[in-house]
């Protein structure tokens, strides 16, 4: 990725349908898997976004169905969004003012350090690096919007 795309709105950004490819590589065994799917943010009635992920995460070989949801509430300003887990706990916060943003979220003894890139109205991509005593793992995810 050369450059990064300012993100003045991050919610209008974001919301609309995603594909979705991930590669997930665990560092210490070398174990490779792949995620592919579809993220859908749609609007919630208090604001923001509800993000739901769904796809099929293949690992040793073994397809299986997989999904998430995320909460996406507004920010302090527009470029900003609250990014929580579908309880209601935080998760990180995101800001795309310069297109680029790193977060960190602890998990028990493991970190996870987040970076959100944006490289065009269409395309962005996380890379998460989560280590610690229990994962040593990198997740690298690529988002394409797709024609509603």
């Amino acid at each position: 990725m050369d450059g990064f795309w300012p993100v003045a709105d991050v919610l209008a950004y974001l919301a609309g349908s995603w594909r979705v490819e991930r590669s997930v590589r665990d560092l210490a065994s070398g174990e490779e898997g792949t995620f592919s799917g579809t993220t859908e943010f749609a609007p919630l009635e208090e604001g923001g976004l509800l993000h739901h992920e769904s796809g099929t995460f293949v690992w040793q070989g073994v397809a299986r169905p997989a999904e998430r949801t995320l909460r996406f509430l507004p920010g302090t300003t527009p470029s900003r969004a609250d990014v929580r887990f579908a309880d209601g706990r935080p998760f990180h916060d995101l800001d795309l003012t310069s297109g680029q943003h790193i977060a960190d979220h602890p998990c028990a003894a493991d970190l996870y350090r987040g970076e959100f890139t944006v490289s065009d109205a269409d395309h962005w991509r996380t890379v998460w690096r989560v280590g610690g005593p229990a994962k040593d793992l990198v997740l690298t995810t690529d988002y394409t919007r797709t024609a509603d």
